[in-house]
């Protein structure tokens, strides 16, 4: 079986309704926009698809797909996954791809490949559970009194745990940790996530309130440049880190976090920005072996098949943005995410695709 096209698409993405904002400093919700398809067929008539949704994605995507990516794939065997994906790394030395379209390829090998055995991915990939907890990641809201409300809403709706995206105001953030856990008490798991907003003097106040609040894990404080300063956060609180979200590098760069003793709870994985499906699982088993938590990052389907396959992963992680909590629809009243049925991964339903992109559209239950 050899590859025999390479295509992009373009597919309009509406603006989130209503928008939403992070921390102070960080844009928010992005406007409406075109997101980009890969689409990558055989010889055989089997094809894999991804799906690109960043900000820009789609002119990006065209032209990788024109000046890279079709000349590389073009008469390859699509099962040399691995081939395949140290060759994107040899690419990225001369090209420096953007961190996120690093494994748009594997994640469409992979879609591919459940296709060719009629499976779902995560079966492929060897399958370790069929459901999953979701907690709610939230945006960032005006108030106390509104994230203690959306707080309530979603565990109402059944979500098994809270994670913060503050203001990244150390202080007022610092008020926000202590206020969530005495208004949800001290069953419900916690996390809360810096979105990169500090420097390691208010990274190491912020976690002494945290580690004071007992929450489950502290996220991505600082920028991720600097292991050092990650390896003097650990030391200096007790709350367990998860770390290695953003930085470059897939599991290259998690194992020098893992080794400086930054990851307490464990690193994060996810196919858009640990690699593809590929750099992901290799993330997950590089921290197994240090028995340290890989836990999957973000709301999209191939992080479900992810959260699937992955052994040592605890959540799955579902967006809130408004104060109106709506249950997102992977999840159910129980709060729990259950593993696709469908071949391959599938692209996300609900927009506006070409037509000859609908056999690969998810199909809701």
């Amino acid at each position: 079986m050899k590859i025999t096209h390479v295509e992009s698409f373009r597919v309009p993405v509406p603006a989130v309704d209503p928008p939403f904002r992070w921390r102070e400093g960080l844009a928010g919700s992005s406007p409406a926009g075109e997101g980009g398809i890969l689409r990558i067929g055989t010889d055989a008539g089997v094809e894999g698809v991804a799906f690109f949704s960043r900000p820009g994605a789609a002119v990006m995507l065209d032209d990788l797909v024109e000046r890279v990516f079709r000349p590389e794939l073009i008469g390859q065997d699509p099962l040399r996954r691995e081939w395949i994906w140290h060759r994107v790394w040899e690419l990225d030395r001369i090209h420096e791809l953007p961190l996120p379209t690093l494994g748009l390829i594997d994640t469409a090998l992979w879609d591919l490949a459940g296709r060719l055995h009629g499976l779902p991915t995560w079966q492929v990939l060897g399958g370790y559970r069929t459901e999953i907890p979701a907690y709610a990641s939230t945006s960032t809201f005006g108030s106390i009194p509104e994230f203690l409300d959306v707080a309530d809403q979603s565990l109402e709706l059944g979500y098994r745990g809270i994670k913060l995206h503050a203001w990244g105001d150390a202080v007022r953030d610092a008020e926000l940790i202590g206020a969530l856990r005495e208004h949800v008490g001290d069953d419900v798991p916690l996390m809360y996530d810096g979105s990169a907003g500090f420097d390691l003097p208010d990274a190491i106040y912020v976690g002494r309130a945290l580690s004071d609040a007992n929450y489950l894990w502290y996220e991505e404080p600082m920028r991720e440049f600097s292991i050092t300063a990650y390896g003097r956060l650990a030391r200096a609180v007790d709350v367990p880190l998860l770390v290695a979200e953003t930085s470059d590098g897939a599991h290259m760069n998690s194992a020098d976090f893992i080794m400086q003793g930054a990851a307490t709870f464990g690193v994060r994985a996810s196919t858009t920005l640990r690699g593809g499906i590929t750099g992901a699982m290799r993330t997950a088993h590089l921290a197994d072996s240090y028995r340290l938590r890989a836990e999957v990052h973000g709301s999209d389907i191939p992080n479900q098949h992810l959260c699937m396959a992955i052994s040592n992963t605890t959540y799955y992680e579902s967006l809130v943005t408004s104060r109106r909590v709506v249950r997102e629809r992977c999840v159910d009243a129980d709060g729990l995410v259950h593993a696709p049925t469908g071949p391959g991964i599938a692209l996300p339903s609900g927009l506006d695709y070409p037509q000859e992109l609908h056999p690969y559209v998810h199909q809701s239950l």
